[in-house]
C-alpha cells in the first residue's frame, strides 16, 4: 500500500470517527456503527500498510513494491 493510500485511509478514519462521535448525524443505530467499523478497518489497515482486498482483486498502490 503506498504512502497516498495510507495517510488518505488515515484522514477518512478520523473524519468517519467525528462522523460516528463528534455529530448528530449517525448518532444512534446502525450508521453509528458501521462508521465506527470502517474507521476500524481504515486504520488498521493503514497502519500495518497492507489492504487484504487490495491482493483479492490484484490492485498494487505502491510503485516502490
Amino acid at each position: 500500500m503506498g504512502k497516498l493510500d495510507r495517510g488518505l485511509r488515515l484522514v477518512a478514519a478520523a473524519l468517519l470517527l467525528w462522523v460516528a462521535f463528534g455529530s448528530t448525524f449517525a448518532a444512534t443505530g446502525l450508521l453509528n456503527w458501521l462508521a465506527i467499523a470502517v474507521a476500524a478497518i481504515f486504520t488498521i489497515t493503514a497502519l500495518l500498510g497492507n489492504c487484504p482486498l487490495y491482493r483479492i482483486v490484484g490492485l498494487k498502490t505502491c510503485q516502490d513494491c
